[in-house]
């Protein structure tokens, strides 16, 4: 099974996997992936052009691997806020989209907390695109789609 766990920046996506994914499942996250290729000593979530693209390349090349193994093997996949044509795959390969959001004042706050500012017009970014679909939910109790 296929799980893409969706949320504005700091709502408890990585928590959500945490808390819902086994030993024996993949888990695709960007920002982990990040920081295992990072130097000692890199920022959880502040990383340069070069490893970004680096990155980035590898989570594609994971996704395409990992949707070969659905039949056999959960995957969970952070995608903070699928476009159109991806959410049309993710629909394809029958996977169970879950938005993970406390809130927008919570969320802010977290990133207040413990991101880069810059974090918080990513975060009013989503909150807009996703106005009228999100519903306030804990990482125990996100929406289905």
């Amino acid at each position: 099974m296929l799980y893409v766990i969706t949320g504005p920046p700091a709502a408890g996506k990585s928590s959500y996997i945490r808390a819902h994914a086994t030993a024996r499942d993949i888990v695709i996250d960007l920002d982990l992936m990040a920081l295992a290729m990072a130097g000692p000593g890199a920022d959880h979530h502040a990383h340069g052009d070069v490893l970004m693209k680096i990155v980035h390349r590898a989570r594609f090349a994971a996704l395409n691997e990992a949707y070969q193994h659905l039949d056999t093997t959960d995957v969970y996949v952070i995608h903070t806020q699928p476009s159109a044509k991806a959410l049309a795959k993710y629909k394809r390969l029958k996977a169970r989209i879950i938005t993970v959001d406390p809130g927008q004042a919570i969320v802010m706050q977290r990133i207040e907390d413990m991101r880069q500012p810059g974090m918080k017009a990513v975060a009013t970014r989503w909150y807009r695109a996703n106005r009228g679909k999100s519903r306030s939910a804990m990482p125990q109790a996100s929406r289905e789609w």
